[in-house]
């Protein structure tokens, strides 16, 4: 029986091929139907206005926008005039329509005359640098940093338009965890890919080995070759 020249790298190369396919369009289906409206973005944090929630030079990953749930409590990435060299991280502690305040010598900001209750902040007992008191009009929200010592935000820029308050769409994305699975299906991708472009290697290798002129047989050892006799019958 004659063996099959390229055999064991067909099957090799099939499996492969298989498994890179399943890795390539997997992940794409899954790019597909999870962010069908939002992409992701990475950025590492510069300045320390946003301790003890993000310290300078972490990774911080964020949902894109446009964003039109702009909540309080989000940590986002806008472009704010009094901030140069690019976005700035800030937190939404007040949205449209609210009235948000700080008397000097109160332990909190008031929020719609209730204290708000901040737990991230640096500094509990400075939940501002300066007295202020804003009404948020609609589409825009009342940004501030966690270290209320150290922060260049709305509080300060109560000359600005509107009160030192942003436009909703200068919000350029909402901070996240870091969105494991999104991370996970791209290292997926990754190593389908190298799989893939192998399998085929190996698939063009079987074919151009199964041209060439199948290699004979080999006696199998030990076998005991019986002679003819006269007549040639076999004894």
């Amino acid at each position: 029986m004659e063996r099959r020249p390229g055999r064991r790298r067909g099957i090799w190369a099939i499996v492969l091929l298989v498994l890179g396919a399943l890795g390539v369009v997997g992940t794409s289906a899954y790019g597909v139907v999870s962010t069908p409206q939002h992409g992701y973005d990475m950025r590492r944090m510069g300045g320390d206005s946003m301790r003890p929630s993000y310290v300078p030079g972490e990774r911080v990953w964020f949902e894109g926008g446009p964003l039109a749930d702009v909540r309080r409590g989000d940590v986002v990435l806008v472009s704010v005039p009094w901030v140069p060299g690019g976005p700035a991280l800030k937190r939404v502690v007040a949205v449209g329509g609210d009235r948000i305040s700080y008397t000097r010598g109160e332990s909190a900001l008031r929020l719609n005359g209730e204290p708000l209750a901040e737990p991230y902040l640096l500094n509990r007992a400075v939940p501002a640098a300066v007295p202020f008191d804003v009404t948020v009009p609609t589409g825009r929200v009342f940004l501030m940093g966690d270290n209320r010592g150290n922060s260049n935000d709305s509080s300060f820029n109560p000359d600005e338009e509107g009160k030192g308050t942003v436009a909703v769409s200068a919000v350029l994305g909402r901070a996240i965890e870091a969105p494991v699975a999104y991370l996970a299906a791209g290292a997926v991708a990754l190593c389908a890919i190298p799989l893939f472009l192998v399998g085929a290697g190996l698939g063009v290798a079987a074919l151009v080995a199964r041209r060439r002129k199948p290699a004979p047989a080999l006696p199998v050892w030990g076998a005991v070759h019986v002679d003819p006799g006269p007549g040639g019958a076999s004894r």
